[in-house]
């Protein structure tokens, strides 16, 4: 039987119904490598490649990801980060999770033998082995429903932790990135954003995320970037717009409409503080095993 429904979190209908869209929708404002997160902006002037780029590396550093290493992606994308371990950081094998069969075809096209993309919940993953080093971008935002309640989310959040320890080598190394409510209660969601472009879709608190991760995986380093996410919607803003004729041709004027809606409140929010942009670097106890995580549902 499957754990996704008792880990809570969207369905993949609901993902799917926002992450496929298309793929050449996607390419035409999002950076050549399709990263669809924020980047990791430096102090001069620089493209969107380069600061998306700066992300991925970041991220895995943080996780500890060395050569020859196993590393699993949880919420891959189109691949931008497995390609990069695999590519740059030159690890064995790569493994990214996701629910959107769109994603996957795509990763499965352009990355290398060492990686593998499975259309996977992370709740049904079963780890063949302990894996060095895990990654997690962009993914967290979906793991909780607008309905739940405060424990019902750090619950959801507990179990996905716990799980991540599991299959990690004793010391083992995470970086999670997600988007979480600032200084606010949930009064501050848009309704439009939750209906009609992420459904099933919740924020967490920082409070959540701490309470969830604590006993279970160390923090050792964490960051409110949410600048550098103000950023780079303004710059998939200029990248929409300069297409804007060729994304109604694909998807037509009511989708693009919608997304245009959707890229310009997100930055609001990050401009106003409203929603974080949250980096957090874990270590996992040099302990046994959480064998429960690796088990066959």
């Amino acid at each position: 039987m499957s754990l996704q429904r008792a880990a809570g979190g969207a369905s993949s209908a609901a993902i799917e119904s926002h992450y496929d869209v298309g793929n050449d929708f996607y390419r035409l404002w999002l950076d050549a490598n399709c990263t669809y997160s924020s980047a990791f902006w430096g102090p001069q002037e620089e493209s969107l490649e380069v600061a998306q780029q700066r992300k991925l590396d970041y991220i895995a550093t943080e996780a500890g990801v060395r050569p020859g290493q196993r590393v699993l992606d949880i919420g891959c994308g189109w691949g931008s980060m497995l390609h990069r371990l695999c590519s740059y950081f030159h690890v064995a094998e790569a493994v990214g999770l996701t629910l959107s069969k769109e994603q996957a075809d795509y990763a499965a096209s352009v990355l290398p033998v060492q990686a593998s993309v499975r259309i996977e919940h992370w709740a049904d993953h079963v780890a063949p082995h302990a894996y060095d080093a895990i990654v997690s971008v962009g993914a967290f935002e979906h793991f909780a429903r607008p309905e739940d309640s405060s424990e019902q989310k750090v619950a959801g959040y507990r179990a996905f932790f716990e799980h991540c320890r599991g299959w990690l080598r004793h010391g083992g190394g995470m970086c999670l990135q997600t988007i979480a409510y600032d200084n606010v209660n949930t009064s501050v969601r848009s309704e439009f954003l939750a209906k009609e472009v992420f459904p099933e879709s919740e924020l967490p608190h920082l409070h959540e995320i701490v309470s969830a991760v604590s006993g279970v995986m160390r923090i050792v380093r964490l960051r409110n970037d949410a600048e550098h996410y103000t950023k780079t919607l303004n710059a998939w803003l200029a990248n929409f717009r300069e297409h804007r004729a060729q994304a109604v041709a694909l998807v037509g004027e009511g989708i693009v409409k919608r997304y245009e809606r959707y890229l310009q409140l997100a930055r609001i929010g990050f401009m106003t503080h409203r929603i974080a942009l949250v980096r957090i670097s874990l270590l996992a106890p040099a302990a046994s095993r959480h064998t429960t995580a690796t088990r066959s549902a």
